[in-house]
């Protein structure tokens, strides 16, 4: 049965597209403007009469407006979170109007190094400033105005989805009923930053790079492949790994002392690498890795996390996963610590698996019983 036909899918959806900025330009925490602003974004569900039920759904480093659903009935790929989004899902559609927005910067319809500049008619390419998590919020709080929503029952997503979640509460603190983040942090560490910077430097060492201005030539592929495959090994765990791909050669008529020998691991991780240069720009790769390299909700380094939080008005669901060596547990406890200390209500769950950061992801009924009844609870309160 082909997988749209199925009752937990949301079915076909369309990709919309949001303009703004196109006068008073959109003010970047750098100091920068920009301007105008194109936001790719898609919805699930329907808004209520009270617009009560509005949930914004944010990405991951390398994600899409494209959360759910199919784009046609060809479409063998779901959305990025399908299996959290639909009727009866942790997001359930049945009840809750979901949103999906592609943050600036990126490259799947929403403006970012590979827009055309509309001063010179040409791509930005690195004429397109550093943006922040805080200006991609600021993008969103401009969309969700758009949409005429006054506030967002939860504002929900992992990792840099995770970070945009935390923010929208400290810069929005009147917008956001509740925030659910998992498997983020509130920066970024020295050894996050450093896996960002090797994956930059295999994009900016690519003779194809030309110091972004590759657009209408040829792409810096195997930059961008290289760099895919260093920041995907942050995902999984060594547990993971290992019961995956072992020590297992790809052939089974291998000679072990030849560099033809592939092992099945760095197969795996150069089809990803391939996989990812159809799908994504690698200006927005540099970009989007930077913003994340800046992430730091404090205002200073002196500033502590209990200041952070302390005008936020939203309850919080944050979770963590066991083997997650990217973002580890540690740092949502720390989270979860500032936002007790500040009396907010907070709900906490650290969830043993074994695959990593990218278990948020992954089916969990841990996480998504979690989600659900989350949302079931806040949904009550704001409407009883």
């Amino acid at each position: 049965m082909n997988n749209i036909n199925k009752t937990n899918s949301v079915g076909i959806v369309k990709t919309e597209y949001f303009t703004f900025a196109e006068n008073q330009k959109l003010k970047l925490v750098s100091g920068k403007e920009l301007g105008p602003v194109t936001i790719a974004y898609e919805t699930y569900g329907k808004l209520n009469s009270e617009k009560s039920n509005a949930i914004l759904i944010l990405h991951a480093l390398s994600g899409s407006a494209h959360a759910a659903g199919y784009h046609s009935p060809e479409d063998k790929n779901a959305g990025w979170w399908d299996g959290y989004i639909g009727p009866g899902k942790a997001f359930d559609t049945d009840k809750y109007f979901i949103i999906s927005s592609n943050v600036i910067g990126g490259c799947t319809g929403s403006t970012g190094p590979s827009s055309i500049n509309p001063q010179t008619g040409e791509p930005y390419a690195l004429s397109f400033p550093l943006v922040t998590v805080q200006d991609m919020v600021e993008a969103q709080r401009h969309l969700i105005d758009y949409l005429e929503i006054e506030k967002l029952l939860a504002v929900a997503g992992g990792s840099m989805g995770g970070m945009q979640a935390l923010s929208w509460a400290i810069q929005y603190p009147k917008r956001v009923n509740s925030v659910i983040a998992l498997a983020t942090s509130f920066l970024v560490s020295a050894q996050g930053i450093a896996f960002n910077e090797v994956g930059r430097q295999a994009i900016m060492t690519d003779p194809n790079w030309n110091k972004g201005n590759y657009y209408g030539k040829k792409n810096p592929s195997v930059g961008l492949a290289l760099a895919r495959m260093i920041g995907h090994i942050t995902y999984l765990s060594e547990t993971h790994m290992h019961e995956k791909f072992g020590r297992n050669y790809q052939a089974s008529d291998h000679d072990a002392f030849s560099f033809d020998a592939e092992y099945m691991v760095g197969s795996y991780l150069r089809y990803q690498g391939i996989k990812f240069v159809d799908r994504f720009d690698a200006n927005s790769y540099l970009y989007i890795t930077r913003a994340l390299d800046l992430f730091d909700m404090r205002k200073h380094k002196d500033e502590s996390l209990f200041e952070v939080f302390e005008n936020t008005q939203s309850n919080f669901l944050i979770a963590s996963f066991s083997s997650d060596w990217l973002y580890p547990s540690a740092m949502s406890k720390d989270i979860v610590k500032a936002l007790r200390a500040d009396g907010k209500n907070v709900t906490y769950i650290d969830i043993e698996s074994d695959k990593g950061h990218d278990s948020f992801l992954l089916e969990n009924k841990t996480l998504e019983n979690s989600i659900a009844n989350f949302l079931k609870s806040e949904f009550n309160k704001v409407n009883e």
